[in-house]
């Protein structure tokens, strides 16, 4: 029982942390596509994401001007901005308050 809700937990922080998740690995990776972020997921979490969640996700980034999409071999692929380079610097740097928030909430 303890480990489904573990496993719930990692699905639920996953999906709702996609945007960072995504600017992470591009800051390590250069460029994905769609298809890219579903396999890295799946390899590094386990778990599947339907490709209309991805999808939305990377447009919405896109919209917020965090990245943008080039045309590479028929697909798009999808590159940091400056601003989105920006914003997972600023995520990196609060990972210890970030961690400290997650301690607290799960204190209480």
């Amino acid at each position: 029982m303890e480990r489904e809700i573990l496993k719930e937990m990692q699905k639920r922080m996953v999906k709702n942390f996609l945007d960072a998740v995504i600017l992470a690995e591009l800051r390590n990776a250069n460029a994905f596509s769609g298809y890219d972020v579903i396999d890295f997921i799946h390899k590094k979490f386990g778990m599947l994401i339907s490709s209309g969640t991805v999808y939305a996700i990377l447009y919405s980034m896109e919209r917020k001007g965090l990245i943008k999409n080039v045309w590479a071999q028929r697909k798009r692929v999808y590159t940091l901005t400056d601003k989105g380079r920006e914003t997972i610097n600023a995520i990196s740097k609060s990972k210890e308050e970030i961690q400290r928030f997650m301690r607290i909430l799960i204190s209480t």
